[in-house]
């Protein structure tokens, strides 16, 4: 459903459940999905569909292990930008980096969050350097030491 400014409205008992399982378990089968939420398989099916079509459910992916992948160092880098002036292309100034593995826009003193993956310290320095020179921007780096939780499902 729609308001009349095309926007969707909000979603559905059901549809939330069905995006709440699917958060936990993005390979979870129709058969399962509807088990958990009581409805049939096609009910199901046809409901992830316009889940899908909307926009709500955007994807499913595979989370990766850092270590695993030889890639063990996580550190946020906030940006600043040297000349306020500058115009705020910086998404695509970085975006051929492919150890940045989000960018957030952000409010505050920072205009941007990056959350990046190395194999070491040297390799953080030079993706430092890197970005720095593409972007000229100042940085600030926190490096994380340990990762309690990470990609939580959405409290939905």
């Amino acid at each position: 459903m729609s308001d009349r400014s095309g926007t969707p409205g909000p979603l559905e008992a059901t549809d939330r459940a069905i995006l709440r399982e699917l958060a936990r378990d993005g390979r979870c089968s129709f058969t399962d999905l509807a088990e958990r939420v009581g409805l049939s398989v096609s009910a199901v099916h046809q409901r992830v569909r316009r889940l899908e079509q909307r926009g709500a459910l955007q994807g499913y992916v595979a989370k990766v292990d850092g270590e695993q992948i030889g890639l063990p160092l996580t550190a946020f880098i906030s940006l600043t930008p040297i000349d306020p002036a500058a115009p705020d292309d910086y998404p695509q100034r970085l975006e051929h980096l492919p150890q940045i593995e989000s960018c957030y826009s952000v409010a505050g003193d920072e205009s941007y969050i990056l959350q990046v993956r190395v194999a070491s310290p040297l390799d953080l320095e030079e993706l430092l350097r890197q970005i720095r020179e593409a972007a000229k921007v100042s940085t600030r780096t926190t490096v994380v030491l340990s990762t309690p939780f990470e990609n939580r499902p959405p409290a939905i």
